[in-house]
């Protein structure tokens, strides 16, 4: 992909050896890296540099990821991609709320990080022309993106093809992120009929949904079951 060979990625964490791994792998991959071992040091390097995305530690010393990322966010809206050891979902919403566009926890999947890298990198480099269109034509949570005009989901910049079914499924959700809907009530107002045993009908539709929107189906960020209730749209910044 064009992205790869002409993005910079700055990658900062206290443990040398994580970084070296990372910088190791994405190079590869065709992406010039960048090196810095603490928040000051991270700073110091994105004021010199042309850096087009930030894989940013938390736990670090002089200056930690969070407060670098909102220092950055004061300036700059470069993605930034925070990876931390630590799980609980409060910490998550933490670095997501100062300004991170991503999250993940050690220790983390290659494929899914590289994945990721180029998620984040093909919004920020090539979504400007429809970045630039009227909002009120577009929903939007997190990387996913709803065009009401033209019917037409688009998840981290990249068209997603879904059947007519799915895509109303996925505007009902995202139209109400954050709300909880029942089997029942998503099957009633899409099918336009009584719902009676349709659990296993929606289940599977939901199920082709995550196949089609989430980076990891059996850990999705977009689309959730809530147990014994029904199923959500996460609302993300």
């Amino acid at each position: 992909m064009p992205e790869q060979t002409t993005s910079c990625i700055l990658i900062a964490d206290d443990d040398k050896d994580i970084v070296a791994a990372i910088a190791t792998q994405l190079e590869k991959e065709g992406y010039r890296t960048i090196r810095a071992y603490n928040g000051l040091d991270a700073l110091e390097k994105l004021s010199e540099n042309e850096v087009h995305l930030i894989l940013m530690d938390v736990m670090m010393p002089k200056l930690d990821g969070l407060s670098a990322v909102m220092k950055i966010r004061e300036t700059q809206n470069i993605p930034i991609l925070v990876l931390s050891a630590k799980t609980e979902d409060t910490d998550k919403i933490l670095g997501l709320s100062v300004g991170a566009d991503d999250y993940m926890t050690k220790p983390y999947n290659p494929l899914e990080l590289s994945a990721r890298v180029r998620a984040a990198l093909r919004r920020y480099l090539h979504l400007g022309s429809k970045q630039n269109a009227p909002m009120a034509n577009f929903i939007k949570t997190g990387g996913l993106e709803l065009d009401t005009d033209a019917k037409q989901v688009y998840l981290d910049g990249e068209p997603i093809k879904l059947t007519a079914t799915e895509l109303k499924i996925v505007e009902l959700m995202m139209r109400n992120a954050g709300k909880v809907f029942s089997a029942e009530e998503i099957y009633s107002k899409i099918w336009n009929e009584d719902a009676y045993a349709v659990e296993n009908t929606v289940m599977v539709h939901i199920r082709h949904i995550r196949e089609k929107i989430e980076i990891n189906p059996k850990e999705p960020r977009y689309l959730k079951v809530v147990w014994g209730i029904g199923y959500k749209m996460e609302k993300l910044p």
